[in-house]
C-alpha cells in the first residue's frame, strides 16, 4: 500500500478493534477536510481520470467503511493549526454502523 500526503508530514495508524473491525486513522498537516469526511457537500474530491494510477482512496471510504469522520487538530485561536485527522472503520457487523459520523471515533 502506498500512502501519499502532498502537504508535508503525515502518519497512518491502524487499530484492530475487539469485534473484528479495523480503525484506520490518518493525520496530515494540511487543514482541509475533504469529502466524504467534511462538509459542505460542494467540497468534493474530484473523480480521477479513468487512466489515472492514483486518486481513488477517498472515494472508497463510503463504499467499504461502516463509519467515518474527521476533524481539524489545533485550530483554536491560540493554535497555529496542526492539520487534520481522518478516520474510518471497516469490517465487523456493518449493519450496526453506517454513514458518516462527525467528531471523534466512537469509544470502544
Amino acid at each position: 500500500m502506498t500512502v501519499r500526503a502532498p502537504h508535508g508530514p503525515a502518519s497512518l495508524r491502524i487499530t484492530a478493534l475487539a469485534d473484528g473491525r479495523l480503525r484506520v486513522g490518518v493525520w496530515d498537516s494540511h487543514p482541509r477536510i475533504p469529502a466524504p469526511f467534511g462538509e459542505p457537500s460542494w467540497d468534493r474530491v474530484p473523480s480521477p481520470p479513468a487512466d489515472a494510477e492514483s486518486g481513488r482512496g477517498l472515494g472508497l471510504v463510503p463504499c467499504y467503511a461502516g463509519a467515518w469522520g474527521g476533524w481539524s487538530v489545533g485550530d483554536g485561536p491560540s493554535d497555529r493549526g496542526a492539520g487534520k485527522l481522518l478516520w474510518c472503520e471497516v469490517g465487523g457487523n456493518r449493519a450496526d454502523r453506517s454513514g458518516p459520523l462527525t467528531g471523534h471515533p466512537p469509544p470502544e
